[in-house]
């Protein structure tokens, strides 16, 4: 079986000298994968996105590391290698990159799981480049032109490391408006694809993604642990699940036998997979959905004198920008206090934020100072983020937190 000539590369990259000033080439020494364009002092006049940059150090002239250059991007160039030691960028290197990945998956992989993060952007030294793993189906999602000369030096790689069946591509938004390349959103370059709606284990528990038409990949696999630890304490519970999407939390739950879930999304679609996803498992506890915006349902939920044992609130990104951080750690503070609300007596709230920009000392600040004023009483049974698949290579590739809270009465 051979990758469809979709993923040949129609330009040839060329190697670029860069040189830097100095608060660039310290982010350079110090591992940092981004080199913003106002951090460079000379290049090539023809550079263009997939370019091997070659980047010299100011003074001594000696190469301090290597990285594609990103025409479209502030970010303009995403580094590769950052040392003095001498590599060649080709199929060797990136064989290695993604050996490297694989074996920080290994402990997951022990475990009656078969959906992973094989590659984590930058984290794994692949900056712009996912690919998740469901089943036997490789999804990767392409974020950046830079890696289109590259795709056919990777995929047999990446391929043959998980032993998929089938490659499934994603392009960003950007990407399918480029005319750089021949791919479609969502085509198989690899394989066959029988159903775009594919089923996966996560601990034990079965799931689908859509690989399609799905957000991202087709699924959120950075969660996993903590999905497991609400299951595991959800037990004969009733449960809230707060913006659910496909019913992550939701379906652990009724899998490890909550008595009552219910999942609450703003998507009429998603709420149809939640239910979809939990008959894919034996239970015997009801799951309810609730359609609507989060804010306004909790609210109500609160005006009906409804709690219980079990809220978990898993919001999208408040944050995609700078200027709205401040809106974002508001939105946190009145979650936090909803979420409070809706917890009965000795109950469990658990508060997470995706929102890389809100710090994770931020996020948990806010949420002690919201419970602390619900003079209530409580105990901070777990913090948590990444699970292993998402491991993290630099400060900007920590997005995800989640505190559990137990109440005392």
């Amino acid at each position: 079986m051979a990758f469809s000539q979709k993923i040949k590369p129609s330009y040839t990259p060329k190697r670029l000298a860069v040189k830097l000033n100095s608060k660039g080439e310290q982010f350079v020494v110090q591992g940092h994968p981004w080199v913003f364009s106002n951090n460079i002092t000379k290049i090539n006049n023809d550079a263009k996105s997939g370019d091997l940059a070659i980047v010299f150090s100011k003074n001594k002239n000696k190469v301090i590391g290597l990285g594609l250059y990103d025409a479209n991007s502030p970010i303009r160039i995403k580094m590769l290698h950052s040392s003095h030691e001498k590599v060649e960028i080709g199929a060797a290197f990136f064989k290695n990159k993604i050996e490297e990945a694989y074996k920080k998956r290994q402990p997951l992989l022990k475990t009656n799981t078969n959906s992973y993060r094989l590659l984590f952007g930058e984290n794994d030294g692949f900056p712009g480049l996912i690919a998740d793993v469901y089943a036997s189906i490789l999804v990767v999602k392409i974020y950046s032109e830079i890696w289109l000369p590259y795709l056919e030096t990777i995929m047999p790689s990446l391929q043959k490391k998980c032993e998929a069946e089938t490659v499934v591509v994603r392009l960003s938004r950007s990407l399918e408006t480029s005319k750089q390349h021949k791919l479609d959103n969502g085509e198989v370059v690899y394989g066959v694809l029988e159903n775009e709606v594919v089923e996966f284990v996560e601990h034990g528990v079965n799931f689908s993604a859509n690989v399609i038409k799905g957000h991202k990949t087709g699924y959120f696999l950075d969660h996993r642990a903590n999905r497991k630890q609400v299951g595991e304490w959800s037990k004969g519970k009733t449960v809230l699940d707060v913006f659910s999407y496909a019913g992550g939390f939701s379906v652990h739950a009724l899998a490890n036998g909550a008595k009552e879930v219910t999942s609450l999304d703003i998507s009429k679609q998603a709420l149809e997979i939640a239910i979809e996803n939990g008959k894919l498992n034996h239970y015997t506890g009801k799951h309810k959905i609730i359609a609507g915006d989060a804010f306004a349902e909790l609210k109500q939920l609160i005006k009906n004198n409804i709690t219980f044992d079990v809220v978990v609130i898993d919001p999208p990104s408040f944050a995609k920008q700078a200027s709205e951080i401040e809106l974002a750690k508001k939105k946190y503070a009145q979650l936090a206090e909803l979420g409070e609300k809706l917890t009965a007596k000795k109950g469990l709230l658990v508060l997470a934020s995706c929102s890389s920009r809100v710090l994770s000392q931020h996020f948990f600040d806010i949420n002690k100072n919201i419970l602390n004023d619900a003079s209530r009483g409580y105990k901070i049974m777990l913090k948590t983020g990444h699970d292993i698949d998402h491991p993290i290579g630099f400060p900007e590739g920590a997005y995800l937190k989640c505190g559990y809270y137990r109440f005392n009465n």
